[in-house]
């Protein structure tokens, strides 16, 4: 139980070392090496370790025979101090584009397969009023995105929750939902067949997002309902890139989003086969901490994305 003096007690103890010192226990799960990437002593980093579990009254890590393991406290205080490291950096390299005449910047990670079109004019109108605005666009999956956004790396996401549990600090607007297709490249042998099976599709090599990702559970839910086992010559590709490349040079299936996959159709490059999937997936929409205001800019980009998901909609 927290006591009514810890607010205190960490706003005036609490240093950004310390929340150094834990994210590189974490990620090293040594106590040797957490203190190399310090630049300090083990018997220092032990001494602040226990400084922090003090503090808190509470201990963060279980010394193991081998190496140290996160409490369930101590992945709830590793994960705030990710998010403040990471607000840290991004302050900083604010500071230094103001300092350089220009307008801060702006971290939008996104699943690039839901809307493409939509980030790319967010992208352009929002540079037309802010040529000096740095804008970074980090393109992932859903579950990465979730990973970045705990770590404070990105200011917002475009994508979708990976895990139920998510919601607990996270929050999420809906923008829209994905038309998910089939595809294969255009000499492809079920290229031209009229009807296809997902028992049929199974016996073929594909090219697949990574198990973790919504679109990639979906597929295999599929798989499950109608009672076929799941392809097992798969190639796992988190790169849209590389797997319209794979797609056009194999004989692979694979399944994207329909705006990525426009310009390949209409090139005749690839063929959408007649199966339609995806139809329960959920919408994609705005992912952003709780508690944590969206900068100005920030908000003027989402503006521009919600008027486009107001216009899909009247167009729907």
């Amino acid at each position: 139980m927290l006591k009514p003096y810890l607010y205190q007690s960490l706003l005036h103890r609490l240093r950004y070392k310390h929340l150094y010192l834990l994210v590189a226990l974490d990620e090293h799960g040594n106590l040797h090496q957490a203190a190399e990437t310090l630049a300090m002593s083990q018997p220092a980093a032990s001494r602040m370790l226990r400084e922090v579990e003090q503090y808190l009254d509470c201990p963060l890590f279980e010394r193991l025979a081998r190496g140290m393991k996160p409490t369930e406290v101590g992945i709830e205080v590793i994960r705030f101090a990710r998010a403040t490291l990471g607000g840290l950096e991004r302050c900083a390299d604010n500071l230094t584009q103001w300092q350089r005449g220009g307008f801060g910047q702006l971290i939008v990670g996104t699943i690039m397969g839901a809307a493409p079109d939509w980030i790319a004019q967010a992208v352009s109108d929002l540079k037309v009023r802010k040529p000096l605005l740095k804008i970074r666009i980090k393109g992932e999956t859903s579950d990465q995105l979730i990973e970045l956004l705990e770590q404070g790396r990105i200011d917002f996401a475009i994508g979708r929750f990976s895990d139920l549990e998510q919601h607990n600090w996270l929050d999420f607007e809906a923008l829209g939902n994905e038309k998910l297709l089939l595809v294969v490249r255009s000499g492809h042998a079920l290229a031209r067949e009229e009807s296809v099976t997902l028992a049929q599709l199974a016996t073929w090599p594909w090219v697949l997002q990574p198990m973790t990702s919504p679109a990639r559970q979906l597929l295999e839910h599929e798989f499950e309902a109608a009672q076929v086992s799941a392809p097992q010559n798969t190639v796992e590709c988190d790169s849209i890139f590389a797997t319209l490349q794979l797609a056009q040079r194999s004989d692979a299936v694979t399944i994207l989003s329909e705006p990525v996959l426009r310009d390949h159709l209409q090139a005749g490059l690839l063929v959408t086969l007649p199966l339609a999937v995806g139809r329960s997936l959920a919408p994609f929409g705005v992912l952003t901490r709780k508690g944590e205001e969206v900068s100005h800019s920030g908000v003027e980009f989402l503006d521009i994305l919600r008027r486009m998901s107001r216009v899909a909609r009247v167009a729907a």
